[in-house]
């Protein structure tokens, strides 16, 4: 669902090209197309998103300049799969860039505060609220990329 949101408002950061991907760090679904669940939700908010889902490799750091995660697990996955401390250094969780959630550091306790949750099997209304907080980091993000 991030990434349909990403996708639909790279348009809005001036001055530079955003492509925007996703990819997990399991493999259960690499082939799959979208949650269906996910995609309703993101295309009745008006957003136009097609997904293949694929894996997070460590490659990933060498093409890409900013690695974005929704929660912990993911994170520290995708941390041990840092090649050096430097990659390391762009990966952020995306919740990092809500407004609301700036202060808080991924080291801390605090840390599950940014996760965005996995709302697989749940109610739409589970999706609507992950949707709104997806939409509230990415307004933050591009706030960040536009300063």
């Amino acid at each position: 669902m991030a990434a349909a949101v990403l996708h639909n408002r790279a348009h809005e950061v001036a001055n530079r090209e955003v492509l925007v991907d996703s990819a997990g760090t399991g493999s259960w679904h690499i082939g799959e197309g979208p949650n269906f669940s996910s995609e309703a939700t993101w295309s009745k908010a008006g957003y136009q998103y097609e997904h293949i889902a694929q894996q997070f490799t460590r490659d990933y750091f060498d093409s890409r300049d900013l690695i974005l995660v929704m929660d912990s697990s993911n994170y520290r996955n995708v941390l041990n799969l840092a090649p050096h401390p430097e990659a390391a250094q762009k990966v952020f969780y995306l919740r990092q860039f809500d407004p609301l959630l700036r202060q808080i550091d991924p080291g801390s306790s605090e840390a599950k505060n940014l996760e965005v949750p996995d709302p697989y099997g749940l109610a739409e209304r589970a999706f609507e609220k992950v949707l709104e907080m997806v939409e509230d980091s990415v307004a933050g993000l591009l706030e960040v990329l536009n300063s």
